[in-house]
Protein backbone atom coordinates (compact mmCIF):
# COMPACT_ATOMS: atom_id res chain seq x y z
CA UNK A 1 0.00 0.00 0.00
CA UNK A 2 0.88 3.31 -0.67
CA UNK A 3 1.05 5.85 1.38
CA UNK A 4 1.33 9.55 0.28
CA UNK A 5 3.21 12.27 2.39
CA UNK A 6 2.28 15.59 1.38
CA UNK A 7 4.49 18.59 2.68
CA UNK A 8 2.74 22.26 1.66
CA UNK A 9 3.76 25.61 1.45
CA UNK A 10 7.29 26.62 2.76
CA UNK A 11 8.30 23.27 4.37
CA UNK A 12 11.73 23.09 2.28
CA UNK A 13 12.92 25.91 3.80
CA UNK A 14 13.12 23.37 7.08
CA UNK A 15 16.27 24.11 8.91
CA UNK A 16 16.88 27.43 6.99
CA UNK A 17 13.78 28.90 8.45
CA UNK A 18 12.99 29.99 11.42
CA UNK A 19 14.77 27.24 12.96
CA UNK A 20 14.57 28.67 16.84
CA UNK A 21 10.63 27.34 15.80
CA UNK A 22 10.97 24.70 13.23
CA UNK A 23 13.94 23.02 13.92
CA UNK A 24 17.17 22.87 12.46
CA UNK A 25 16.65 19.76 10.25
CA UNK A 26 16.74 20.14 6.59
CA UNK A 27 13.78 19.08 4.76
CA UNK A 28 16.24 16.98 3.00
CA UNK A 29 16.45 14.94 6.79
CA UNK A 30 13.14 14.80 7.13
CA UNK A 31 12.33 12.83 4.06
CA UNK A 32 15.26 10.58 5.22
CA UNK A 33 13.34 10.21 8.33
CA UNK A 34 9.96 9.65 7.30
CA UNK A 35 11.45 6.94 4.27
CA UNK A 36 13.21 5.28 7.32
CA UNK A 37 10.33 4.90 9.52
CA UNK A 38 8.02 4.27 7.12
CA UNK A 39 10.39 0.93 6.07
CA UNK A 40 10.57 -0.03 9.52
CA UNK A 41 6.37 -0.05 9.41
CA UNK A 42 6.46 -2.16 6.11
CA UNK A 43 5.17 0.88 4.52
CA UNK A 44 5.73 1.96 0.93
CA UNK A 45 5.92 5.85 0.77
CA UNK A 46 6.15 8.72 -1.65
CA UNK A 47 7.37 12.13 0.26
CA UNK A 48 6.25 15.43 -1.69
CA UNK A 49 6.59 19.18 -1.22
CA UNK A 50 5.36 21.83 -3.45
CA UNK A 51 4.65 25.42 -2.53
CA UNK A 52 1.70 25.49 -5.18
CA UNK A 53 -1.41 25.27 -4.03
CA UNK A 54 -3.04 23.50 -7.73
CA UNK A 55 0.01 20.71 -7.37
CA UNK A 56 -1.51 19.82 -3.56
CA UNK A 57 -5.05 19.29 -4.80
CA UNK A 58 -3.68 17.66 -7.88
CA UNK A 59 -2.39 15.04 -5.24
CA UNK A 60 -4.85 14.78 -3.09
CA UNK A 61 -7.03 13.94 -5.92
CA UNK A 62 -4.72 11.12 -6.91
CA UNK A 63 -4.81 9.91 -3.55
CA UNK A 64 -9.03 9.94 -3.56
CA UNK A 65 -8.62 8.30 -6.96
CA UNK A 66 -5.97 5.67 -5.72
CA UNK A 67 -7.23 5.15 -2.44
CA UNK A 68 -4.06 6.42 -1.07
CA UNK A 69 -3.98 7.14 2.77
CA UNK A 70 -2.03 10.66 3.28
CA UNK A 71 -0.14 12.25 6.03
CA UNK A 72 -0.91 15.56 5.04
CA UNK A 73 1.49 18.89 6.50
CA UNK A 74 -0.58 21.45 4.21
CA UNK A 75 1.80 24.68 6.12
CA UNK A 76 -0.08 27.92 5.80
CA UNK A 77 -3.01 26.19 3.99
CA UNK A 78 -4.10 24.66 6.75
CA UNK A 79 -5.69 28.12 8.11
CA UNK A 80 -7.04 29.58 5.08
CA UNK A 81 -7.23 26.60 1.96
CA UNK A 82 -10.89 25.76 1.35
CA UNK A 83 -9.57 24.13 -1.86
CA UNK A 84 -7.23 22.00 -0.53
CA UNK A 85 -9.48 20.88 2.04
CA UNK A 86 -12.02 20.56 -0.68
CA UNK A 87 -9.44 18.37 -2.10
CA UNK A 88 -8.81 16.51 1.40
CA UNK A 89 -12.32 15.80 2.07
CA UNK A 90 -12.78 12.92 -0.89
CA UNK A 91 -9.31 10.97 1.16
CA UNK A 92 -10.42 8.07 2.69
CA UNK A 93 -7.93 8.11 5.53
CA UNK A 94 -6.17 11.61 6.37
CA UNK A 95 -3.81 12.35 8.90
CA UNK A 96 -2.91 16.12 9.61
CA UNK A 97 0.77 16.34 11.28
CA UNK A 98 1.98 19.89 12.30
CA UNK A 99 5.93 20.02 13.20
CA UNK A 100 5.03 22.18 15.74
CA UNK A 101 1.85 23.26 18.04
CA UNK A 102 0.05 25.27 15.81
CA UNK A 103 -2.13 26.21 19.12
CA UNK A 104 0.17 27.62 21.04
CA UNK A 105 1.57 30.15 18.22
CA UNK A 106 -0.23 33.26 16.94
CA UNK A 107 -3.84 32.72 17.23
CA UNK A 108 -4.55 33.03 12.95
CA UNK A 109 -2.69 29.67 13.39
CA UNK A 110 -5.49 27.92 15.33
CA UNK A 111 -7.56 27.55 12.96
CA UNK A 112 -7.49 24.37 10.37
CA UNK A 113 -9.44 24.08 7.27
CA UNK A 114 -7.58 20.25 7.34
CA UNK A 115 -8.52 19.48 11.13
CA UNK A 116 -12.12 18.60 10.91
CA UNK A 117 -12.01 16.01 7.41
CA UNK A 118 -8.74 13.92 8.90
CA UNK A 119 -9.02 10.55 11.26
CA UNK A 120 -6.42 12.77 13.50
CA UNK A 121 -4.39 15.55 14.21
CA UNK A 122 -0.81 15.68 15.58
CA UNK A 123 1.01 18.81 16.28
CA UNK A 124 3.66 20.00 18.25
CA UNK A 125 5.44 16.44 18.79
CA UNK A 126 8.38 17.55 15.39
CA UNK A 127 9.52 14.76 13.43
CA UNK A 128 7.55 12.02 15.58
CA UNK A 129 4.60 13.53 14.12
CA UNK A 130 5.24 11.89 10.99
CA UNK A 131 5.93 8.98 12.96
CA UNK A 132 2.77 8.69 15.10
CA UNK A 133 0.64 9.31 11.62
CA UNK A 134 2.01 6.67 9.61
CA UNK A 135 1.94 3.97 12.88
CA UNK A 136 -1.28 4.92 12.97
CA UNK A 137 -2.24 3.80 9.00
CA UNK A 138 -0.27 0.73 9.41
CA UNK A 139 -2.35 0.01 11.81
CA UNK A 140 -5.91 0.76 9.92
CA UNK A 141 -3.74 -1.26 7.03
CA UNK A 142 -3.88 -4.61 9.34
CA UNK A 143 -6.82 -7.07 9.58
CA UNK A 144 -8.34 -9.22 12.29
CA UNK A 145 -6.01 -11.98 11.57
CA UNK A 146 -2.61 -9.31 11.70
CA UNK A 147 -2.27 -9.57 8.13
CA UNK A 148 -1.89 -6.68 5.20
Amino acid sequence: MLVLVLNGVNLARLGAREPEVYGSMSYDKLVEHINGSALGLGLDVDVRQTDSEQTMVSWLHEASDHSYPVVINPGAWTHYSHAIGDAAREVGTLVEVHVTNIYAREEFRHLSVISPLAQGVIAGLGWAGYDFALGYIASQLVDADGQR
